[in-house]
C-alpha cells in the first residue's frame, strides 16, 4: 500500500498547526479488550492539544467485543473494523492512509499505556531535529516500571535486534537525548513525509520486525532517528501471543531472514549464516545456565521445541527470499553500503549481552 502525502491544511489552520503540529495516533487491536481500554485512556490524557490529535482503532476482527467498545464508549475515536486479522502492518498501513492532514504518525500498542507527555515529547523533539523522520519513545514494563524494555533498537550482524536496554534497571542511563538505530513499533513517531516517501510498513512481514525494517529501510533512505527519554511508556511484553508461544518464536527469525535478504549489505549479507551459527551456539550455551531466550522453555524437550519454531521459520522464510531480494531494487538509497556498516556497527549488541539479555522478568 502507497502511503499518501497530506493534504495542505487551510489557511485558517496554519498559526495553530504551527504551534501544535497535527498527530494521528494510529492503535492496532485484535481480542485485546481490557488492554485496549487502558491504552486509549491513556491518550485522552495527553498533555498534547486535544483539537491537534485524531485518535485511530484499527480493529483486526476482533471477537471479544473490543470495536463495540470503541464504538460505544470513545465517540471521539475513529474506528477502522477489519473482518480478518490483517495483521500489525496491513493494519497500521490502513490505518495511516485513512489519517487527515497529520504532520506526525504516532503508533500504540494496544497493550502500552502511555504518559501523559509522551506526544508532546517526541513532537518536540521532532520540531528540534528535521532529519528525524522517527523518534523512539522510552518502553518501560509496564507492572515494573523501574525496569527498562526498549530505548530505541540495537542489531546483531545476523539482523537480529533487541531493544536497547532491555532487562536493564532504569538507573538514569538512558535520560538523555541522543540518536538511535530506530523506533520500536510498540510507542514512536513517524514524520508523515518519512511514510509517503517509502510507503509505509511492508505487508509481507505481517508482525514483528516490521518497525525493524522501516527502520532500517528509513536510515537506508538518510533519514535519522532520535530517542525522546520524556516520552515515557508503560508496556505489557509479549501480550499479543505470549512471550513463550512458538510461533511467536517463528515470525522473529523468518522475518530476520527476509529484513538481512531484503536491506543488507551484500558484504554482510554473504557472512550471515557464520554470524547466526554463532547465535546459535551462544543462546544453548546461555540456555544451559538459564538465561536467554530458551530458558523459557525447561528441559531437553522445550529446548527441542525452540530449535523445531527456528527451523520452521528459516523453511517458511525460503519462498519469499528472491522476492525480499528483488525488492532491492527500489530501495531509496542515500547512504552507501561502508556507511551502513559504520551505522550497524555504532548500534550493535555484542553476542554475549545479545544470548543472556531475553531471560524473563
Amino acid at each position: 500500500m502507497r502511503i499518501r502525502p497530506p493534504p495542505m491544511p487551510a489557511a485558517e489552520d496554519v498559526p495553530f498547526i504551527n504551534l501544535f503540529p497535527r498527530v494521528a495516533v494510529i492503535v492496532v487491536n485484535w481480542n485485546r479488550r481490557d488492554l485496549l481500554r487502558e491504552a486509549l485512556d491513556s491518550l485522552l490524557r495527553q498533555d498534547y492539544p486535544a483539537e491537534a490529535v485524531e485518535i485511530i482503532v484499527v480493529d483486526n476482527g476482533s471477537d471479544d467485543g473490543s470495536a463495540e467498545l470503541v464504538a460505544s464508549r470513545y465517540p471521539q475515536v475513529r474506528l477502522l473494523r477489519n473482518q480478518e486479522n490483517r495483521g500489525f502492518c496491513a493494519a497500521n498501513n490502513q490505518g495511516i492512509q485513512a489519517a487527515s492532514a497529520s504532520a506526525y504518525i504516532a503508533l500504540l500498542n494496544n497493550d502500552a499505556v502511555a504518559d501523559p507527555h509522551w506526544l508532546s515529547a517526541m513532537v518536540e523533539l521532532a520540531g528540534k531535529h528535521p532529519e528525524a523522520g522517527m523518534i523512539a519513545a522510552k518502553i518501560v514494563v509496564h507492572d515494573q516500571p523501574e525496569i527498562i524494555d526498549k530505548a530505541g533498537h540495537v542489531i546483531y550482524w545476523d539482523g537480529q535486534n533487541r531493544g536497547r536496554g532491555a532487562g536493564e534497571r532504569d538507573e538514569g542511563q538512558y535520560d538523555h537525548t541522543e540518536e538511535v538505530l530506530w523506533p520500536d513499533g510498540c510507542a514512536a513517531l513517524y514524520r508523515r513525509e518519512l511514510l509517503a516517501e517509502l510507503g509505509g510498513f511492508d505487508e509481507d512481514f505481517f508482525a514483528y520486525a516490521d518497525d525493524a525494517e522501516l527502520g532500517l529501510r528509513a536510515r537506508l533512505a538518510g533519514w535519522t532517528c532520535w530517542y525522546a527519554p520524556g516520552a515515557v511508556v508503560r508496556h505489557r511484553r509479549g501480550a499479543t501471543l505470549g512471550l513463550d508461544n512458538l510461533r511467536r518464536i517463528e515470525l522473529i527469525e523468518r522475518n530476520r531472514i527476509w529484513l538481512v535478504a531484503k536491506l543488507f549489505p551484500w558484504s554482510l549479507l554473504w557472512l550471515n549464516a557464520i554470524f547466526y551459527l554463532a547465535r546459535i551456539a551462544a543462546g544453548a550455551w546461555a540456555a544451559t545456565q538459564g538465561q536467554g531466550e530458551a530458558a523459557r522453555f525447561p528441559g531437553l524437550a522445550g529446548k527441542l521445541r525452540v530449535a523445531r519454531a527456528l527451523l520452521r521459520g528459516g523453511l517458511q522464510a525460503l519462498p519469499l527470499v528472491p522476492k525480499m531480494i528483488a525488492k532491492r531494487r527500489s530501495l531509496i538509497r542515500r547512504m552507501t553500503a561502508s556507511q551502513i556498516l559504520k551505522l550497524l556497527w555504532r548500534h550493535r549488541i555484542c553476542l554475549r549481552q545479545l544470548s543472556r539479555q531475553a531471560a524473563p522478568w
